[in-house]
């Protein structure tokens, strides 16, 4: 068994941090525990570049770092890392008198493909631009494109009900998979449920029952990386793995974000302050009560408009689920501090030099072990575990909070303080 994050971004996308390099991200993976991790941003010319100087292709479809640039990590997290190549297309165009704006994964099994590939999106639009270059172009005839030139690639629509670029998003996706892709639907097996969504959202959409639902960080920065995660149990190579995908055989499961945690999980409009469930969201006719402008309709309100099942409906399909909080966030709840505190990280580390990975900590540590090293650590693992947390929802780019200590958390609106 092992975990896969495959969609991350490198220093070429925007708003990435510039540590976003090969032999730092293999660093990270092996500090999350995380044993299969996406290249990212295969479509960037200087990245592919930079892939290929530092990578080693293992001719399984599958990539290593090459020795000259491992960095350290504690012993108790050094492992075997693999990389896949994986990109994120933006695609925005007119579809039915409507702009669409709607992301897509891409993996691929050798740099011969990859190659292929980005000549003829280069046709299309400029892909030195960002790590996400954006084409102005259908996303079906990007996914036709990309599997006549390499069948064996595989296209997943990503953070699949975030509101701006998603092929499900309030802003500009579309109420269905055919919709989107027509002809060409049966070759999405899968879609990415994102940051804001979890699996018993998307189990309310039974056009979803025949595609599997994946998860993965979306990472900007190195500490994101494994903030959700897949968990296979196959050979390590690119076919095993996206056969798994394709037919369920091998795949177990996900780890996920308390969807609360994610930016668009509630309504709301950031600029006032104001989040709005969506039975709030409708009885205010879709309207800031602070400033009267139309809100930003997030993952749950869609869910709700979409949604053919009832709350609670799991299929017999459904694979498990575990949803974790960033070791990092409970330690600096404990401490009363910021993620980005020196104390925090030097806590973090030591965990890690103890304990063995993040997850390793998060999902099998006994607790007592934990204990042995901070008992309130301990405690709040199990909580976490056991899913006994308090929410606030994140909304209209905001992320939300979760924590395991403490009263339930307050939304404060013009001093008013309004629970949901």
């Amino acid at each position: 068994m092992f975990y896969a994050d495959l969609h991350i971004h490198s220093r070429f996308s925007r708003a990435t941090s510039k540590e976003m390099i090969p032999e730092v991200i293999e660093q990270w993976a092996q500090l999350k525990g995380i044993k299969l991790i996406g290249t990212g941003d295969f479509t960037h010319p200087e990245w592919l570049r930079e892939i290929e100087k530092k990578l080693n292709e293992e001719g399984n479809g599958l990539f290593t770092l090459k020795k000259q640039y491992r960095l350290d990590v504690p012993d108790s997290c050094k492992e075997d890392i693999f990389f896949i190549l994986s990109s994120e297309i933006s695609c925005i165009y007119q579809k039915n008198n409507k702009l669409r704006k709607i992301h897509l994964l891409i993996l691929s099994p050798s740099l011969r493909d990859v190659t292929k590939i980005n000549h003829a999106l280069s046709q299309i639009g400029s892909l030195g631009s960002d790590g996400r270059p954006i084409l102005g172009v259908d996303a079906k005839e990007v996914m036709k494109i990309i599997i006549d030139i390499s069948p064996s690639s595989m296209i997943i629509p990503a953070h699949a009900w975030t509101p701006h670029f998603s092929v499900f998003g309030s802003q500009s996706g579309f109420d269905s998979l055919s919709e989107c892709f027509e002809e060409l639907t049966p070759y999405i097996y899968a879609i990415e449920t994102g940051l804001s969504s979890d699996p018993p959202m998307n189990w309310r959409l039974s056009e979803l029952d025949r595609v599997l639902l994946v998860s993965n960080s979306d990472a900007h920065s190195p500490t994101k990386i494994g903030r959700e995660a897949n968990i296979f149990d196959t050979e390590m190579n690119y076919n095993a793995i996206t056969e798994a995908i394709k037919i369920r055989k091998g795949f177990l499961g996900t780890v996920e974000f308390f969807p609360e945690e994610g930016k668009y999980h509630y309504d709301g409009h950031r600029s006032c302050g104001v989040r709005l469930s969506p039975k709030e969201t409708i009885k205010r006719n879709y309207l800031c009560p602070v400033c009267g402008k139309k809100v930003t309709v997030g993952v749950m309100h869609r869910v709700e408009v979409l949604s053919d099942r009832t709350e609670g409906f799991k299929p017999p399909q459904a694979l498990p689920f575990k949803s974790i909080i960033p070791l990092s966030e409970i330690i600096a709840e404990i401490k009363n501090s910021s993620t980005q505190s020196k104390s925090v990280f030097d806590t973090y580390m030591k965990a890690l030099y103890k304990l063995g990975s993040e997850y390793n900590i998060l999902l099998h540590k006994d607790l007592k072990e934990i204990e042995k090293f901070d008992s309130k650590l301990a405690e709040a693992i199990e909580r976490m575990r056991e899913g006994k947390v308090y929410v606030e929802a994140g909304y209209d780019g905001a992320y939300g909070r979760i924590k395991v200590f403490g009263e339930s958390i307050e939304t404060e609106i013009k001093g008013q303080a309004i629970l949901f």
